[in-house]
């Protein structure tokens, strides 16, 4: 791919918790998939559990997924990641991948995960969720499918 069709690609940053159910686990690396068919970019915190299973899913498809790590090694991500950027940040790390989404979704979390639902309503970003915190500003959906669906329509509108 060539770096300005790369730089064109909308990015969609999946929040998420290290430990979460066998559920969520399963709705990111099938909304990884679906990001990878529709040729979007993921981004994530590069790390276990919802960002592992998201960028497994769009790897399995052939995406693309750039990693934004808390620590400082690149050794630290897991291993589906296509660009990794370890930032020496720990949590404070949220908000570059924030700040490197188009829009967002959020599966399952915690506290790490309300950090970045918070900077995407301090930075103006869409957030949709999957069995995720139940606040203002969060999009509750029910399926990945119904996530990408919004998503495209999103992108649509910008156009």
């Amino acid at each position: 791919m060539e770096p300005s069709e790369f730089r064109k690609r909308k990015r969609v940053g999946i929040i998420g918790g290290n430990s979460p159910d066998i559920g969520s686990i399963q709705n990111a690396r099938e909304l990884g998939k679906l990001i990878a068919r529709a040729g979007h970019i993921l981004v994530n915190g590069g790390m276990g559990g919802v960002m592992e299973a998201s960028a497994r899913g769009a790897r399995s498809r052939g995406g693309w997924v750039l990693s934004i790590l808390p620590g400082q090694s690149r050794e630290e991500g897991n291993p589906y990641s296509d660009i990794v950027i370890p930032t020496g940040l720990g949590y404070l790390r949220n908000a570059l991948v924030v700040l490197n989404s188009d829009i967002l979704v959020a599966i399952d979390g915690s506290y790490g995960t309300l950090s970045e639902i918070a900077y995407a309503r301090i930075y103006k970003k869409t957030l949709f969720g999957l069995n995720t915190w139940d606040i203002p500003g969060v999009i509750s959906l029910q399926t990945p499918a119904d996530v990408m669906n919004r998503i495209q329509k999103y992108f649509e509108k910008k156009l």
